[in-house]
């Protein structure tokens, strides 16, 4: 006589540990094409130079020193002023508050720069407010608003202007971004992937919270 032995289901805790298993490798898989679109991104826009006539270019604060610009300051300064020299932007707006101790604001210290060097005082809009780039940001929304200026060039280091651009949007102005390709943030290789690693998680983070994180800002700002 012939017994048929059926193959048992398998258990309860089996399949939970399958179902667990297929939701993780599934969660680190959308992680990883978020992680890397984004640095992707990163990447892309940081190589874009884009010209296009704007209302205002703005240059994001960097530190200074006593109403003296940082190496990389003055870079984004430069590269404004030779934006409004080719006729590409009518004004310059100059962004950043004080640190603790300071005299001087960022917004301020590229202001003096800026007509040092051939631009005319009522040229520049000084916004010395905020101490990372969101409150800069929105500062210079307000700013902007108060003058009908509506569209912006953002003046940045590369792996900065993606995060600079997406905040300046969410305040209502029209953006691009055409970046420095000089000063100390874009030297070498490994300076660049660095930067593009913390601008990605920095994006991110924006992205989800709507609030700067001080250790990506700190990059960049101050």
């Amino acid at each position: 006589m012939w017994f048929h032995r059926s193959v048992p289901p398998a258990s309860f805790p089996a399949r939970v540990r399958r179902l667990v298993q297929r939701v993780v490798l599934g969660g680190l898989l959308i992680g990883f094409l978020v992680v890397g679109g984004t640095a992707f991104r990163v990447w892309q826009v940081a190589r874009e130079d884009d010209r296009t006539h704007a209302d205002m270019a703005v240059v994001l604060g960097a530190a200074q020193y006593n109403g003296v610009p940082s190496r990389a300051l003055e870079a984004r300064l430069e590269h404004a002023r030779r934006l409004y020299d080719q006729g590409v932007v009518s004004y310059i707006a100059t962004t950043g508050g004080r640190q603790p101790g300071d005299e001087y604001t960022e917004g301020e210290a590229g202001r003096i720069w800026l007509v040092e060097h051939g631009v005319p005082e009522d040229r520049v809009v000084e916004v010395g407010f905020g101490t990372d780039t969101l409150g800069s940001i929105r500062a210079l929304a307000d700013a902007a608003r108060a003058r009908d200026l509506k569209t912006a060039v953002i003046v940045s280091d590369p792996w900065h202007s993606l995060r600079a651009r997406t905040m300046a949007e969410d305040q209502g102005l029209e953006a691009w971004t055409s970046p420095t390709r000089s000063g100390p943030n874009v030297q070498t290789r490994e300076t660049q992937l660095y930067y593009i690693r913390r601008e990605t998680f920095g994006l991110l983070y924006y992205h989800l919270m709507k609030a700067p994180v001080d250790v990506f800002d700190g990059i960049t700002q101050g």
